[in-house]
């Protein structure tokens, strides 16, 4: 199966446990990891036999600003959730999103949250 890598996915959200989070909201940085076969379309150059990895990215970065979950669990799961429903072709995927500036006191690095789902 071959893969299609999409990193770096930035976008500004409402998710967290925090009621300041939903409301001030905080930017979150999200990977994408697309499995699909890739044969056709390295023969026919054409964007149909492949995934259109623009609508991806927007489908990511809509999904992060619209959302307001309490955990950056459910945000995860939902966005692929939603890449597998947008696409047939997409057998599995991957999502790491990362919180870039969790509210915690002392704490200076990002949490993740890596994903994987099949169809």
């Amino acid at each position: 199966m071959d893969c299609i890598h999409l990193t770096g996915i930035r976008s500004y959200g409402y998710t967290g446990y925090l009621p300041e989070e939903q409301v001030l909201g905080q930017w979150f940085e999200v990977d994408v990891k697309l499995w699909l076969d890739l044969s056709k379309a390295g023969e026919t150059d054409a964007i149909e036999d492949t995934v259109d990895y623009r609508s991806i990215i927007s489908l990511v970065q809509n999904t992060v600003k619209t959302s307001k979950f309490a955990l950056v669990e459910r945000l995860t799961a939902f966005i692929a959730d939603s890449i597998l429903a947008s696409s047939d072709r997409v057998a599995q995927v991957q999502v790491i999103l990362s919180k870039l500036a969790a509210p915690i006191p002392d704490f200076g690095g990002k949490i993740s949250i890596d994903l994987t789902k099949k169809r």
